[in-house]
Parts: structure tokens; C-alpha cells; sequence
């Protein structure tokens, strides 16, 4: 059983999308063993409530070093054997300590085609306001591995959206979260669990079944 541990910070959409692929059969063999929320009163953590799934606020206001912040959260997630972090929306940094703790285990998800529209600020609604100003006819939706810098880590999957002549941040920010976001996600911890993503260098290598 591939034990995963849910981060969030908002409504929780990617997280109800890993609890449906789960449910539905899809991702065989996982579970999400704990979920945190850097922002208390999140709706993900309700989401999780409703699931049974234990969860928490850790919020790194609450933590007056990096380091403190990352003890918080590894001492957490170690009470669940958590073995795969996952990133679903989650605004916050960690240091260096988590990302040691759980090297080449943490993915999250970012609302555009990485390196398009991504770094340092570029989280919510940011990507898409920002495609919408640069006038790009595509977007998407990447699904990477963590490293210390923002947005910086291999790339396992990626899915291009079309970007509309009417469309609004929030109409392209809610496409982008249904055809690409809700899919590559699961998808990308689907292929984690099976034992099929290599990492070579600055690239994954996907095994075929």
C-alpha cells in the first residue's frame, strides 16, 4: 500500500480528485494517510473530514524558523509511514530538511506548462492571468518532482489546455483544473506507485508496462 500525504491550502480540488481515483479503482493501492492544510480552515480539510482521513493546520506563521517548519511537518507525516508527499495546491515553502527527508518523494501539481509561467509568485490564479496577458493560444498543467527552487524539479507529465478568445483567469484557471490538473495528477501518482518513473539527471524516464 503506497501511503500518500496530502498538502493543501485552499478548496482542495486536486485532493477530491486523488480521493475519486482512489474510490473508483483507479489508483490501486494507494491511500491518502494524512492530509495538511497550511491555512487553517481550508476546505480540503473538510474534504478529508469527510473521508476519514486524519488532518492538520501546520502553517508556517506558527514556526519562527524554516527548520521548525520542517520538523513540524516530518514529525507528522512520520506518523502515518507517509511515502509519498503530494503537493495539491499547497502555497507554502519547506526547507532543506524536508526536501532531504523525502528526496525524489514529493510531486506537485502547477497550472501551466512549466517553464512557462512559473517561479517564485506564480501560484493560484497568478499563471492564468498571466498566460491571458502574454496572450498564449495554449496552457496547461505540470506535474514535477520538488527540489529545493520554486517549480524547478524534473517533470513527469505535462497536458496542454486551449486558451479561449473569451476566457477570464477564472474560466481558464477552472478548464485548466478539469482537463489537465484532476487528470495528470493522479496519473503521475499512479505511474509513482507502479514503480515506473525513473529520474535521470534533469529528466524522468517513464518505464512502459
Amino acid at each position: 500500500m503506497l501511503k500518500l500525504g496530502v498538502m493543501v491550502s485552499g478548496g482542495g480540488t486536486n485532493l477530491q480528485a486523488i480521493i475519486d481515483k482512489i474510490n473508483s479503482g483507479y489508483l490501486e493501492g494507494c491511500t491518502v494517510a494524512a492530509v495538511v492544510s497550511s491555512r487553517p480552515g481550508a476546505y480540503a480539510l473538510e474534504r478529508a473530514s469527510k473521508h476519514g482521513i486524519p488532518s492538520v493546520c501546520i502553517s508556517k506563521k506558527d514556526h519562527t524558523e524554516p527548520k521548525e517548519y520542517d520538523m513540524a511537518l516530518i514529525e507528522y507525516f512520520g506518523k502515518f509511514d507517509v511515502d509519498l508527499i503530494v503537493l495539491a495546491g499547497f502555497l507554502s515553502m519547506f526547507g532543506e530538511d524536508f526536501i532531504n527527508r523525502y528526496s525524489n518523494r514529493i510531486i506537485n501539481i502547477h497550472p501551466a506548462l512549466i517553464p512557462s509561467f512559473c517561479g517564485k509568485g506564480f501560484y493560484g490564479i497568478v499563471p492564468h492571468q498571466k498566460a491571458l496577458e502574454y496572450g498564449v493560444k495554449i496552457t496547461g498543467a505540470t506535474v514535477h518532482f520538488v527540489e529545493l527552487e520554486y517549480d524547478s524539479g524534473p517533470i513527469i507529465l505535462q497536458k496542454a489546455v486551449p486558451v479561449l478568445d473569451d476566457d477570464t483567469a477564472e474560466t481558464l484557471q477552472k478548464r485548466v483544473m478539469e482537463q489537465a490538473e484532476w487528470e495528470i495528477l493522479p496519473e503521475a501518482i499512479k505511474l509513482y506507485a507502479e514503480g515506473r518513473l525513473v529520474i535521470e539527471g534533469r529528466k524522468v524516464r517513464i518505464i512502459e508496462k
